[in-house]
């Protein structure tokens, strides 16, 4: 099968809304991202489109990038956002140094593990490269063993931070991060 990876344009958040809310029907929807279906779902159309322009194709914050399958189903998506240093990150923790942030991974069911995950993740650390980036992290749930598994498949490696997101001690996620390497700087 043939699919096309690209970034957003703005032009399509009504596709990019549906297809966070597919992924906020998976099954590890409630380890894998920081929001509900109930409450995504609820959000104006304004919020949507919002956030697809400050993540299309040309921005420079943030870039979201979708894998389209041969009959132009979106199947796949993850979402770079840049993090600049002397700031905070989403989650308040301070900033170091120039980095992306991989967040919003999704991949529907039909279409996990044939490799199409790195591929959309490779498209990710060449934008944050491309962009300046000294490295790339993500946080994943330590429950989240699929997740895990495809991370460290596309190279990314525990750092040793861990962090509490969702208020209970034993919600704890991992940080996983690949540098940029010396060929790209």
């Amino acid at each position: 099968m043939t699919y096309q990876v690209r970034s957003l344009h703005a032009d399509e958040w009504r596709r990019a809304k549906a297809l966070r809310l597919a992924a906020l029907q998976d099954p590890v929807a409630a380890i894998a991202f920081m929001e509900t279906y109930e409450s995504a779902v609820a959000r104006p159309d304004s919020f949507w489109r919002e956030r697809a322009e400050r993540s299309a194709e040309g921005a420079s914050g943030a870039q979201q990038i979708i894998a389209q399958g041969p009959d132009g189903e979106w199947v796949g998506t993850v979402t770079v956002l840049i993090e600049k240093p002397g700031t905070t990150d989403w989650a308040g923790a301070p900033v170091e140094r120039l980095q992306g942030h991989l967040v919003g991974v999704f991949m529907r069911p039909g279409h996990r593990g044939i490799g199409l995950t790195e591929v959309l993740f490779d498209a990710g650390l060449e934008w944050a490269w491309a962009q300046g980036a000294e490295r790339v992290r993500l946080l994943v749930h330590a429950d989240n063993a699929r997740a895990l598994r495809a991370y460290r498949k596309a190279g990314f490696v525990e750092t040793g931070v861990t962090m509490t997101l969702g208020g209970a001690p034993d919600d704890l996620e991992l940080e996983l991060a690949v540098e940029r390497p010396e060929s790209d700087r």
